[in-house]
This record gives C-alpha cells, sequence and structure tokens, in this order.
C-alpha cells in the first residue's frame, strides 16, 4: 500500500467516527429532549387535574353551606363545620392554583385565573357575603362550569390532546339543578 491509500484509509475512519459521534449526540439530545418534555406534559397533567378537583371540592363544600341554614355562631354546629369545611377547600384550591401558575402557559393561567374568580363568588354566595337568589345561584354555576371547561379546552391544547372539545357542548352536562320552584 502507499502512503495515499493509507492517508484515504485513515481520513474515511476519521470521517465516520465524527459523522457516527454526531449523528448518535443529536439522536440523544433528540431523545432526551422528547423525555423532559414527556415529564413535564405528566406533571402539567396532574397539576390541572389536581387543580380542577380542588375546584369541585370547593363548589361541593359551597353547596353544603349554601344549602344548610345558618345556625347562630354556637362553636360546633353545622353550619360552622361546612363553612371550616369550605375554608379548608379554598386553601387546598389555592395551593392547587400555585402549581398551575408554576407549570402552565399564558392562555391555561388565564383561563384558571377565570376559574378562580368564578368559584370565588359561589363561596361568597355560600358564606351569604353577597345576596343570591336560587337563580342567581344556578347562574354562578353555569359560569364556573363554563370556566372550567374554557380551562379544559387550553389544558388539552397545552398537552397536545387530539380532538375536538367544544365547551358548550359540555357546560350543561355537568351541572344538574333541581327544578326553580323547589
Amino acid at each position: 500500500m502507499n502512503l495515499l491509500t493509507q492517508v484515504i484509509t485513515i481520513a474515511a475512519v476519521i470521517v465516520g467516527a465524527v459523522v457516527t459521534y454526531a449523528t448518535n449526540s443529536a439522536t440523544e439530545r433528540s431523545r432526551h429532549r422528547r423525555q423532559l418534555q414527556i415529564r413535564w406534559d405528566e406533571r402539567n397533567l396532574e397539576a390541572y387535574a389536581d387543580y380542577i378537583g380542588k375546584v369541585r371540592s370547593c363548589i361541593y363544600s359551597a353547596v353544603r353551606l349554601y344549602e344548610s341554614p345558618r345556625e347562630p355562631d354556637s362553636p360546633g354546629g353545622q353550619w360552622g363545620q361546612l363553612l371550616d369545611a369550605l375554608t379548608a377547600a379554598e386553601g387546598q384550591r389555592a395551593v392547587a392554583f400555585e402549581r398551575v401558575m408554576l407549570l402552565a402557559n399564558d392562555q391555561v393561567i388565564e383561563k384558571a385565573h377565570e376559574v378562580n374568580m368564578a368559584a370565588a363568588r359561589i363561596d361568597w354566595a355560600a358564606r351569604r357575603r353577597i345576596e343570591c337568589s336560587l337563580e342567581e345561584w344556578r347562574s354562578l354555576h353555569r359560569a364556573v362550569f363554563a370556566a372550567i371547561n374554557r380551562l379544559h379546552q387550553c389544558a388539552r391544547q397545552d398537552l397536545k390532546v387530539p380532538g375536538l372539545f367544544i365547551s358548550d357542548q359540555h357546560t350543561g352536562r355537568g351541572l344538574t339543578l333541581p327544578d326553580s320552584d323547589q
């Protein structure tokens, strides 16, 4: 073998090694980015689901308080216990909201703020801080469920969940109410 053949062979081996290294490195970086994205998506999904669950717990606690006759401020009374339950649920909702604030994009955060405001109005009505007729109470519930569904829609987009979610079709389904004359 002459010297030129040896140099060409060595150059080909070096070029092959460099190309193999670059390809493997790019593949590994891409795999790592995908794993990070999956991990963040899982955390976002957990945060969104936890937050919605805490909001629904607040709504449930508010309904129980709203439907309970207000007792005099006696310690340990049912109204006081229900008020304590709502206060605890509100605290859990606030903590879950902070997690959403840490992980979500701007659109999801904005929709979560809307849910918080709609849920707060229900809480205020249940606590008797604002006057609320039965029809107004129902309107507050329609508003909070519509806000929750708008949050669902943004969260689905953030998580790249395929398929359509048309919130108007789902808002009324989550709200089961007795007749107005009751």
